[in-house]
């Protein structure tokens, strides 16, 4: 290889973009269910917890325990994102705007709500590639194994907790996690 070829080379890799493991959550953006970027960035420094959701599934009802909590809780700068998926047994087979209509009517959620995303099946989410990698997150990563798994996400933009679908949003180790994560 001539040294102009090395040259070149080495300014086509500078030009690409890096491809950096995220440190938080904080580096990724997501669609809302109207079609909007969020930047996850702008929530630095409140808690989170982003749950998988899905209007057609036997967990469905956790959506008035994640408006209650996200209620509650919400002034201390807590916020919960609600990302709709189908992947688990076609939970979720409406379009943005059905879902948007379902959980208002129904549930009344107020919530910030997310675009409709494959979050198990490729190509996923690339969040969901950070909350479930083991390498970064050992405690709490590992395959989504249904819908309303909740990720629990500390002011520093780190998974702190993880919360599988059974447990219910009112659970009192969820209710306390939440608290120890705005103290």
């Amino acid at each position: 290889m001539t040294r102009r070829t090395l040259l070149s080379f080495a300014t086509a890799v500078a030009a690409m973009p890096q491809l950096v493991a995220a440190a938080s959550v904080y580096d990724y953006d997501l669609e809302t269910i109207d079609y909007q970027k969020l930047h996850l960035s702008d929530l630095k420094g409140k808690v989170l917890m982003i749950v998988n959701v899905a209007s057609r599934c036997g967990y469905t009802p956790q959506y008035a325990g994640l408006q209650q909590l996200y209620l509650r809780y919400k002034d201390q700068g807590f916020v919960i994102i609600g990302i709709p998926s189908d992947d688990f047994g076609q939970g979720e087979p409406g379009s943005n705007p059905e879902i948007k209509q379902f959980c208002r009517r129904k549930y009344d959620v107020t919530f910030p709500m997310m675009s409709k995303s494959l979050i198990n099946v490729n190509p996923r989410l690339p969040i969901y590639d950070y909350l479930t990698d083991l390498d970064q997150n050992p405690k709490t990563g590992g395959a989504i194994k249904w819908n309303f798994t909740k990720f629990l996400i500390s002011r520093d933009g780190k998974v702190v907790n993880r919360f599988e679908p059974e447990l219910e949003p009112n659970d009192p180790s969820l209710v306390s996690a939440v608290e120890k994560a705005l103290h």
